[in-house]
């Protein structure tokens, strides 16, 4: 397991997806390694500095763009991962989108609207591009775009007017709706029972990767791979203990972690694995302060 891991970790500092395949209890579980999704803001209005906002506290890794210095830069954008001062057309081409990008039209006018979609449509389509504009507007523009020879099907592609319908009216309410759909988009094929073989976590832990890697030191894995009810993390959690008691990662804090972390240790050095069961709906959770309810299946295994 150990040199798998290593592999994870490599592919991890070149951003390439990876995967971790386990056996446990005569099942094979995957845990995917996937590099946060790229979300490109074409204009940096009010909009796009609250969506930047949210979009970043959800793992994507945001670009925000726009001709206008007093708009992109990181005073307005602090959690953006990369600010773009340039126009839309020029942006969109040094950006190279790919079918895993997300791409969120916010720009300041119908001009500027169109020709982003113009530079856009003709290459790779993104996993999800957005654009902001009442139907009205909306519809103007996609035929204008028909009746230069964009094509009528990838126009309906795009998510527009942006945004899950929620009534919103604020800024702040306008980009919650879009990052709902953003987040539509992003589990749109993933399966929701808790104890589908494809583990529903897929961030990538650096400090986590690198301390079961890098360091020499006895540790073990700890992975949940099966979850039901109200849990604190999900199937896909992971953590490491090594034999001096450091720990990295978590797997939900609390009472449920610390009697795991005990059978851990004792695994550490021994090449064996083990799976536990941890009911945080039984009485005796309630009794020591567990907050919350439902079960969960951890993977102990030695990564000597």
């Amino acid at each position: 397991m150990k040199n798998e891991i290593r592999d994870i970790y490599c592919s991890a500092l070149e951003k390439r997806p990876a995967a971790l395949r386990l056996s446990m209890e005569g099942t094979t579980y995957i845990r995917n390694f996937r590099p946060p999704e790229r979300l490109i803001l074409l204009g940096c209005g009010h909009i796009s500095q609250a969506l930047c906002r949210y979009a970043a506290d959800l793992g994507f890794s945001v670009t925000a763009v726009d001709e206008r210095p007093a708009f992109a830069n990181h005073e307005r954008f602090p959690e953006a991962g990369e600010i773009v001062c340039d126009d839309f057309i020029s942006a969109i081409r040094k950006l190279c989108i790919t079918d895993r990008d997300y791409v969120a039209v916010i720009t300041r006018g119908h001009r500027f609207d169109a020709d982003c979609l113009r530079e856009i449509l003709p290459g790779t389509f993104p996993k999800y591009l957005g654009m902001i504009g009442s139907k009205r507007r909306v519809a103007m523009l996609f035929n204008q775009l028909e009746e230069e020879g964009f094509s009528r099907g990838d126009l309906e592609r795009i998510h527009s007017p942006i945004g899950v319908e929620i009534n919103a009216l604020t800024v702040k309410e306008i980009a919650v709706s879009i990052t709902a759909e953003l987040i539509k988009c992003r589990r749109a094929e993933l399966k929701r029972h808790s104890n589908e073989t494809t583990l529903t976590a897929e961030d990538i832990d650096m400090p986590l990767l690198e301390f079961l890697s890098r360091d020499e030191t006895p540790k073990a894995l700890l992975l949940v791979y099966e979850t039901d009810g109200s849990t604190p993390v999900k199937s896909g959690a992971m953590m490491a203990v090594d034999i001096d008691n450091r720990t990295v990662g978590t797997i939900g804090g609390g009472c449920s972690e610390g009697a795991v972390l005990k059978d851990a240790r004792r695994i550490i050095g021994t090449g064996g694995q083990r799976c536990l069961n941890i009911d945080m709906s039984a009485d005796i959770a309630a009794e020591e302060g567990m907050v919350c309810g439902g079960r969960m299946k951890v993977l102990i295994a030695d990564v000597s």
